[in-house]
């Protein structure tokens, strides 16, 4: 990472958005790339192994390239925030477009679905992974990955359905200058999170634990794994545990959205 002190960044900054000046672009990319590695890291767990981490890190430069374009100086925030959106939201929205979720694994969760919601009824309640595991004569390490990569398919689509009404600029991850979202955003969001807000207290204190550090803290879960003193495979795990319990409520969520 270069180190710059603030006048030596004011002065790259003039540079860049006055005149231009390729190497003082170069020289902004190459302090801001650890925002890259950050957060194609953190999405990149949630992620199955057959998506390209190579491709998550370019679609983050990406982002970070557009953060450079039209970031105003002048204006009151952070370039490290305000890039980080940018980054963020290239990579999520790369995402949506490659439809990375293979063919086989959305056939897969539908029967896991089925055989869970066919369980829940039997039962009359919340059924394990491991009891669904030996209906279908699969492990249980496959429905966690299944519905932990399911999870987070969900988690894309409803992200565009509530950025539908994409700006002028057609990007659906641009901050607003007011920095405030629309009335719309504020409620669906306010919906999700009462909900779900229900369901995760319902979670184990070490599953509540992970989530809240790995999706409000931003830690990753071998960062995680180092706070609780446990393998990283194991945090991995109670992660994938914890969002099986809530997929049946998210994507309850996200088809009354539709």
């Amino acid at each position: 990472m270069t180190n710059l002190n603030v006048l030596e960044e004011k002065k790259l900054w003039q540079l860049w958005k006055v005149k231009g000046d390729p190497e003082a672009g170069d020289f902004l990319v190459q302090k801001y790339m650890p925002l890259v590695y950050f957060h194609s890291q953190r999405i990149g767990a949630s992620l199955p192994k057959s998506v390209n981490k190579e491709e998550i890190k370019s679609l983050g430069l990406m982002g970070l390239l557009d953060a450079l374009n039209k970031f105003d100086p002048a204006r009151d925030l952070k370039f490290d925030t305000y890039a980080s959106f940018r980054i963020r939201g290239a990579i999520l929205d790369g995402l949506r477009k490659e439809d990375w979720l293979p063919r086989g694994t959305r056939e897969k969760a539908k029967k896991i679905e089925a055989k869970i919601d066919e369980l829940e009824q039997k039962y009359m309640r919340h059924v394990s992974a491991d009891e669904v595991a030996k209906q279908l004569d699969i492990t249980e390490d496959e429905v966690h990955q299944t519905m932990s990569e399911h999870f987070f398919a969900n988690v894309l689509s409803m992200d565009e359905h509530i950025h539908d009404q994409d700006d002028s600029e057609g990007k659906s991850f641009v901050i607003k200058d007011d920095k405030t979202a629309t009335p719309e955003e504020e409620v669906m969001k306010g919906e999700l999170i009462a909900e779900l807000s229900g369901e995760i207290s319902k979670l184990s204190e070490k599953e509540q634990l992970v989530l809240s550090l790995f999706y409000q803290e931003e830690l990753t879960l071998t960062e995680i794994g180092e706070i609780m003193n446990l393998s990283t495979s194991r945090i991995s795990q109670i992660h994938s545990k914890a969002l099986f319990k809530l997929k049946n409520q998210l994507i309850k969520l996200n088809g009354s959205g539709n």
